[in-house]
């Protein structure tokens, strides 16, 4: 029904649970819409997760002292110590880290080429995409969450990189 209703120029909102943007067009395809409606009804797909938010009365920069293969990390990071406006947790809140594909003419060929998920994502990337881990980072890198945070909810993206 939504995919009919975006094809009459009604702006349908829909969630689904996928790990990252391009995949929602490959599990669009395999719940049983043609590539063909999946192409043409789509402006674009948000994905999002949340990660917790380092408090702000405690926040503190710190130098890491381990690596993680394939980040670079910026020089300081931020954490919470933890304190009595977290009740002790160094975080409070949340906030989202988010990675918009927008459908240009060459994703809509992929999508109806069938085109596996990860080359339509490198392909978005490289025209600029920003990726679910490359917002976190920014915002671990700004004071906002951890690193650990946004590889926690990220991870099962990056498999081979680990904790």
């Amino acid at each position: 029904i939504a995919i009919q209703a975006s094809l009459t120029g009604h702006l349908v909102l829909s969630t689904l649970h996928t790990n990252d943007s391009p995949t929602a067009l490959t599990r669009l395809i395999d719940m049983g819409i043609e590539p063909f409606l999946v192409a043409s009804s789509l402006s674009a797909v948000l994905a999002q997760r949340l990660v917790r938010v380092i408090c702000p009365a405690c926040r503190e920069e710190y130098v890491p002292d381990r690596e993680y293969p394939g980040i670079a990390l910026p020089p300081k990071l931020y954490r919470g110590r933890g304190c009595d406006a977290c009740f002790g947790l160094g975080t409070m809140g949340r906030t989202g880290i988010y990675e918009l594909l927008l459908i240009d003419p060459e994703i809509c060929s992929m999508i109806i080429r069938r085109v596996p998920a990860g080359e339509i994502k490198e392909y978005a990337v490289a025209k600029g995409m920003k990726t679910l881990r490359e917002d976190g980072l920014a915002k671990a890198a700004a004071g906002i969450t951890t690193i650990e945070e946004v590889l926690r909810v990220t991870q099962e993206d990056y498999a081979d990189l680990s904790l």
